[in-house]
C-alpha cells in the first residue's frame, strides 16, 4: 500500500482530505455497495498493513553497538536487538505502528548509559522482522516469545500501539518468578481499542454494517470483544509494581483525553502530562527520557 492512510495507531484530521483518502473513501462506499463482505475484507486488510517507512537519516547510528539476533516464532522470526548485554536489569523497549526498534535510539543509548541491558524488537511486519500485516494479539504474541526468550524482565517502556500490544491483550512476564514485572512504563497510548478503530472508520468513512462486521471478525478470532483489550480496562489488573504513563497535550494521533481516561481507572498510576512533543517526539525528547531513566532506577 503507498497511499499516506494512517494505521490503527494514527488518525490526523485533514481540513480537506488529501487524494488518497478521497480515493479510498469512494472505493469503500462502491465495496460496500457490492457486498459488506468484500468491503470488510478490504478494510481489515488496509487496518492490518503497515508501510514500511524509509529509514530515517539518523536510524542506522540508533544501532551502532547493538547485537542483532531473532526469536523464531510461529508466525515467522522476530528481529530484535540489545545494548549493554552486561546489564544489571533488563529493559525491553515495544515500538508502535509503522516504527522499529531503531526508533528507539536516544532512549535505548541512555538506558544503556545508566547501567540497564536493553532491548528493542521489531514488531511481526515492521522493520526487519517477517510479515506483512499485524492484529494486536499478534504483536502481543510476539512481545511475549522475546520476553520468553530474554528470562527475567524488570521494565518495559512501549509506545502507542506497543503499549496497546503489551498492556492491553496482555503480555504476562516473568511467569517464573511470580508474574509481577517491576516498572512499566507508557508513551503516548490509546486507552480504547475500539476508539482506534473508530478513528479509522471516520476518516475513510466505512459504513456501519463494515464496522460492525469488523467487530464481529474480531471476536470470532479471539473469543473477545475488542474493547476488552483497552488499557481503560486492563490497565488496572496488570501485576505491575509501579507504572508511568506520559501523553502529550499536543498529540495529533491520540487524543488526549484517552490518557486522562486511562488515569482515571487506574489507581496508583503515575501520570505525567507533556506539552509540545506531539505523538512521536515524545520518545526522543531528553526531559522524557531523564524522567523514564529515573523512573526505572
Amino acid at each position: 500500500m503507498t497511499t499516506s492512510v494512517p494505521g490503527p495507531a494514527a488518525s490526523p484530521r485533514y481540513p480537506s482530505p488529501p487524494p488518497a483518502i478521497r480515493y479510498l473513501r469512494l472505493k469503500f462506499r462502491l465495496l460496500a455497495a457490492i457486498s459488506t463482505e468484500l468491503a470488510f475484507g478490504a478494510a481489515w486488510k488496509l487496518f492490518t498493513s503497515p508501510r514500511r517507512l524509509p529509514e530515517k537519516k539518523w536510524e542506522p547510528a540508533a544501532l551502532v553497538g547493538a547485537r542483532h539476533f531473532g526469536v523464531a516464532t510461529a508466525r515467522g522470526h522476530v528481529a530484535a536487538y540489545e545494548w549493554n548485554p552486561a546489564g544489571r536489569r533488563t529493559v525491553l523497549l515495544v515500538h508502535g505502528w509503522e516504527h522499529r526498534a531503531s526508533f528507539w535510539g536516544y532512549m535505548a543509548r541512555e538506558l544503556a548509559a545508566a547501567g540497564f541491558r536493553v532491548v528493542a524488537l521489531d514488531a511481526p511486519a515492521h522493520g526487519a522482522s517477517a510479515g506483512t500485516r499485524v492484529t494486536l494479539p499478534a504483536y502481543a504474541r510476539a512481545v511475549q516469545a522475546v520476553a520468553d526468550e530474554l528470562g527475567e524482565v524488570y521494565g518495559v517502556v512501549a509506545h502507542s500501539l506497543g503499549g496497546a500490544a503489551t498492556a492491553g491483550v496482555p503480555v504476562r512476564f516473568n511467569k517464573e518468578k511470580g508474574g509481577v514485572l517491576p516498572r512499566l512504563v507508557l508513551l503516548a497510548v490509546p486507552g480504547s481499542t475500539t476508539a482506534v478503530a473508530r478513528r479509522f472508520a471516520q476518516l475513510l468513512q466505512l459504513s456501519p454494517a463494515v464496522v460492525a462486521r469488523m467487530n464481529r471478525y474480531v471476536r470470532e478470532q479471539h473469543g473477545r470483544d475488542a474493547e476488552s483489550f483497552s488499557l481503560i480496562h486492563t490497565g488496572r489488573t496488570l501485576p505491575v509494581g509501579r507504572a508511568l504513563l506520559l501523553h502529550d497535550h499536543d498529540d495529533a494521533s491520540i487524543p488526549f483525553a484517552e490518557a486522562q481516561e486511562i488515569a482515571g481507572s487506574w489507581p496508583g498510576l503515575d501520570f505525567r502530562p507533556t506539552s509540545g512533543l506531539g505523538h512521536n517526539r515524545i520518545m526522543r525528547d531528553p526531559g522524557v527520557i531523564g524522567q523514564v531513566v529515573e523512573f526505572l532506577g
